[in-house]
């Protein structure tokens, strides 16, 4: 089957993008202050090493027949300061919760029960039980379709990474057990590890 991404209609592309591009890791992004927002994202990468950059795409929010900026996205632009937090496995469902479309005024780890601890870099906490936090300082928003497209890239100025996952030099990646995310409310975790030798010259 042969899909002309031309003639989709508006926003046809997403469940094909989704589809095809998976698993996916998420961004568990805490931002602003009062209160502080907290929402996933799983259009993320990184996209520099030096200095160490990582870009997340955020969607507008639509709703009622109109769009409009997400918390998030929001937050960003008007502080410059945000953390991203990595979810292990037994958070899963109370990341999946926190995508539910929340009033601004309600800040989603207090109503969760989600503990929050300061960030050292930032004014933005952080969450206090994730495996990995990375304290981001915002470096530009590139907008690339007028439905929202808004790729956001920060520069990570720190990284708290909790003991059991830290092993001296790096981060014992078999310890965190990150969630990934397929189409739809579908996650996967990583539950087998292949560890091939080394490409000469890789």
């Amino acid at each position: 089957m042969y899909i002309d991404a031309t003639k989709l209609p508006r926003g046809g592309g997403y469940r094909l993008l989704v589809g095809s591009v998976m698993p996916r890791p998420i961004a568990w992004i805490t931002s602003g202050t009062d209160p502080v927002n907290l929402a996933p994202f799983s259009a993320f990468t990184w996209v520099s090493i030096d200095p160490p950059m990582l870009g997340v795409t955020i969607q507008q929010r639509v709703a009622d027949g109109s769009t409009r900026d997400k918390d998030t996205l929001h937050n960003i632009r008007a502080t410059g300061e945000y953390v991203v937090n990595i979810a292990d496995e037994s958070m899963l469902q109370v990341l999946h919760a926190s995508s539910e479309g929340f009033a601004a005024e309600i800040g989603e780890p207090e109503q969760l029960g989600l503990p929050l601890t300061p960030s050292v870099a930032v004014s933005v906490p952080r969450l206090a039980d994730v495996p990995v936090a990375m304290e981001c300082r915002l470096d530009r928003v590139m907008q690339f379709s007028p439905t929202g497209g808004n790729f956001v890239v920060g520069t990570v100025v720190g990284w708290h990474v909790r003991d059991d996952v830290w092993g001296g030099d790096r981060i014992l990646h078999d310890r965190v057990h990150p969630i990934g995310r397929l189409a739809g409310p579908r996650y996967t975790r990583v539950d087998e590890i292949i560890e091939l030798p080394p490409v000469p010259g890789g």
